[in-house]
């Protein structure tokens, strides 16, 4: 009885974070969510979590298309955007990646920048041949505990000066 209801949950959960559920650019009707460029796709991640920002510098480094820009969920646009996906504006259970005016979250988020890193990176989306229930119970486990594994700094960490441009609002 206990695994149906924990499989059943870990299914609602998937749907929570469908990308279908959201229209894509419904952000740009939303009077609270600044405006921003979308030309290219949008990381948005945790500034704080040591393990969040080691990703965000880490796409920087491989973002060779330059397809990509980043924003905190620190910073208004990174907290709006919570806010606009119902997603809880002070507790960041997932990075959220736009790309084509389409949110994605969790490990589809993950997906999604592996996607347009280029190189042998695309590989890993292959992953995606599992269901998005599994996969996102696993982000969650990693999400949960990423400070205690990672640490988390007191504000959110710099990067560097020569990616300043990709990175669309501090707080």
């Amino acid at each position: 009885m206990a695994r149906t209801q924990d499989r059943q949950e870990i299914m609602e959960r998937a749907e929570k974070f469908d990308p279908s559920k959201h229209p894509a650019y419904s952000y740009r009707t939303d009077e609270n969510v600044p405006a921003f460029t979308d030309n290219k796709a949008l990381i948005v991640f945790d500034g704080v979590c040591i393990f969040c920002s080691g990703f965000a510098k880490f796409v920087l480094k491989h973002d060779r298309h330059n397809r990509l820009n980043l924003c905190t969920a620190q910073s208004d646009i990174g907290r709006a955007l919570y806010v606009h996906y119902g997603l809880d504006p002070d507790n960041y259970e997932t990075n959220i990646v736009i790309r084509d005016g389409r949110a994605h979250f969790k490990s589809d988020a993950f997906f999604e920048v592996m996607k347009l890193l280029g190189a042998g990176w695309p590989v890993l989306a292959l992953l995606q041949i599992f269901p998005r229930g599994p996969r996102n119970w696993l982000y969650d486990r990693i999400a949960k505990n990423r400070y205690k594994l990672f640490g988390k700094a007191e504000s959110c960490i710099l990067l560097p000066p020569e990616h300043r441009n990709k990175i669309l609002d501090t707080p």
